[in-house]
């Protein structure tokens, strides 16, 4: 604030600025700027100081002609008396140190309340997955629990906290993490367990907007399974019973032709039996697996809902993980149980199919061209029956090669990168969230590119899309790495789903003629 005073020339007598009246001065910067004979008068940390050549303030008053030296010199003592005097009057009464520094701090955990109950959370954050409850309280923590989180949780040894920010009825902590990650979460999970026992739930992630380790803690009653109207074990059943209607079908060509039929021959199912009996086997391989990997690992798996399709029988199954999985490393090994398993199970099978005879001697009748349509199986073919194999020639094969086939299907179409998919947890095990992210949108694009030639394609990126595309929950420990072995083990999942399904390019040839 600046006052601005006239020309002291034009006052005639005792002058006094009424400067007691304005109490705006105490909360501004006072500054009285120099006018002929005035000096400057600043307000500073509570105290009024002149400056001034000899700390006074020197008014020179134009008297009229006949007045002496000596009436002016005591005019002047006496205005300049008078001003003084009206200074001290307008002297603040002085301020107490501690309860300014009280009212500062009052004032400063207010502000920090109502920025942490005023902020909210980016869509972008990193906890992604999970839906906070719909609870009759909101959920806070204290800001005393929140310094216990800084000062006694988190440390120099383990994660120097720089910042925290609201979210999720928790709190997002940002700073250095130190050491290895799983040793550091390891201690930070202790102290938490002993200070606040299972109160709290500690995530160590990575913050997608730079890449660097963020803390997040947020209390358990928020994390707590969502229900659903219809009970889980029922929805399931009805897709199974479904699912094996379609397995049943797909093994029957004569109803394949005319599904309208079905109702009028469903005698014609049961030669479909065998069929489905040794697809559904390569399917309950896999779920097994899962769910022992599962249980071995503290890790609880939902009901499996199988998905039926009338091209092969089944897309496989939607398995829903119900707790928190501790790392990367826990959630490769239940991603990668199921098709390693599916996958040897098939193979199996497979390498059976092409060794022993149909016992009946005819088998199925297939043209050649037909291998063409997978790598993998394009290739044992090739190597196990050799010249028999030729462009444009009908071979008749066990129909075990067939059955076999289709579950190595399901195993491969599960294990593309892709969403919750087991081959998108695999993806995210192996190389973290933004890259699984990523891996999601290229075999989403490149499966509806695929489903203008491949109706599978086409229902299965529409089930990915609606179903399954993610993203994933968060897991307790998103920083550490797998170690190598499950690193390979997972690699070579997603190796074989993609040998599975690519094609097999070169051509069926008779090599003795070839020598020629």
């Amino acid at each position: 604030m600046i006052l601005s005073l006239p020309s002291p020339s034009t006052f005639r007598g005792s002058l006094v600025v009424p400067l007691s009246h304005c109490t705006s001065c105490f909360q501004f910067n006072l500054r009285f700027h120099r006018s002929n004979g005035f000096r400057h008068a600043r307000w500073s940390s509570g105290k009024l100081s002149l400056t001034g050549r000899r700390r006074r303030i020197a008014c020179s008053v134009t008297e009229s002609d006949g007045d002496n030296q000596e009436d002016k010199e005591e005019h002047k003592n006496e205005e300049t008396q008078s001003l003084e005097d009206s200074v001290e009057q307008i002297k603040p009464p002085p301020i107490d140190g501690e309860q300014l520094n009280k009212f500062s701090d009052g004032n400063t955990e207010q502000n920090d309340t109502q920025n942490m109950d005023n902020i909210e959370v980016a869509s972008g954050s990193p906890l992604p997955g999970v839906k906070p409850q719909q609870l009759g309280d909101v959920i806070k923590i204290p800001k005393e629990t929140i310094e216990i989180f800084k000062n006694q949780v988190f440390g120099f040894d383990t994660f120097f906290v720089t910042s925290q920010d609201p979210y999720e009825g928790g709190v997002l902590f940002k700073g250095n993490l130190r050491g290895q990650a799983s040793k550091s979460y390891d201690k930070i999970s202790k102290r938490l367990q002993d200070k606040f026992g299972d109160e709290y739930r500690l995530f160590l992630l990575v913050n997608p907007e730079d890449d660097k380790p963020v803390a997040v803690v947020v209390p358990r009653t928020t994390l707590q399974p969502e229900t659903t109207a219809v009970p889980e074990w029922f929805a399931a059943g009805s897709f199974g019973l479904v699912t094996l209607f379609t397995l049943l079908l797909r093994n029957v060509p004569d109803l394949q032709s005319n599904l309208l039929s079905t109702y009028d021959n469903l005698n014609l199912l049961k030669d479909g039996l065998p069929g489905a009996l040794v697809t559904a086997l390569i399917l309950g391989v896999h779920e097994l697996a899962h769910f022992l990997v599962a249980q071995n690992t503290g890790v609880k798996l939902g009901v499996p809902y199988f998905i039926p399709s009338w091209q092969i029988g089944s897309f496989g199954s939607i398995t829903r993980i119900r707790s928190i999985v501790s790392n990367r490393q826990d959630l490769l090994k239940i991603a990668a149980a199921g098709p390693i398993a599916g996958f040897t199970v098939g193979l199996v099978l497979l390498l059976v199919g092409f060794v022993i005879p149909p016992s009946d001697g005819i088998g199925v009748v297939v043209d050649a061209s037909v291998f063409h349509e997978s790598f993998l199986a394009g290739g044992i073919a090739k190597l196990l029956l050799g010249n028999l194999l030729k462009e444009g020639t009908p071979i008749s094969v066990n129909p075990l090669v067939i059955w076999a086939w289709a579950g190595l299907l399901i195993n491969a179409i599960n294990s593309i990168p892709a969403g919750e998919l087991d081959g998108g947890r695999i993806s995210f095990a192996l190389w973290g969230r933004k890259a699984s992210i990523r891996l999601t949108g290229f075999s989403i694009v490149l499966l509806g590119l695929s489903s203008l030639l491949n109706d599978v394609a086409f229902y299965w990126v529409v089930v990915i899309f609606f179903l399954q595309r993610g993203p994933i929950a968060p897991l307790s420990d998103e920083i550490s790495e797998p170690d190598d072995k499950y690193v390979a083990l997972g690699v070579t999942v997603l190796l074989l789903g993609l040998l599975v399904c690519l094609p097999y390019p070169f051509p069926f040839l008779d090599e003795t003629l070839a020598t020629f």
